[in-house]
């Protein structure tokens, strides 16, 4: 299953507050299928029927089934820049 880094935690959590109702909301990504795609990456009220959900600290990130399967042994990092912008990254584990 998808692994978040303590960044990519912290930068769900932000970006999730946002939201209205953001108890149950997060970060939803659509897969492309192969880990070297391009990712859809939205902030959602809460996840689609289908999805799998991955929670770290409070983080929510919602799969789709092909992003479930392509990043079932990744991690998403995330990166902050000075003027709040959020890069997310996907890397291998360790």
């Amino acid at each position: 299953m998808l692994t978040l880094t303590e960044e990519a935690t912290t930068a769900v959590k932000t970006i999730a507050a946002q939201l209205p109702d953001a108890a149950q909301g997060g970060v939803r990504i659509e897969g492309a299928g192969s880990p070297e795609s391009q990712f859809r990456l939205s902030v959602v009220d809460g996840p689609e029927p289908e999805d799998a959900v991955v929670e770290n600290s409070g983080a929510r990130v919602f799969l789709d089934a092909d992003a479930a399967q392509v990043l079932d042994d990744r991690v998403l990092d995330a990166q902050l820049d000075g003027q709040g912008s959020v890069q997310f990254a996907v890397t291998t584990q360790a």
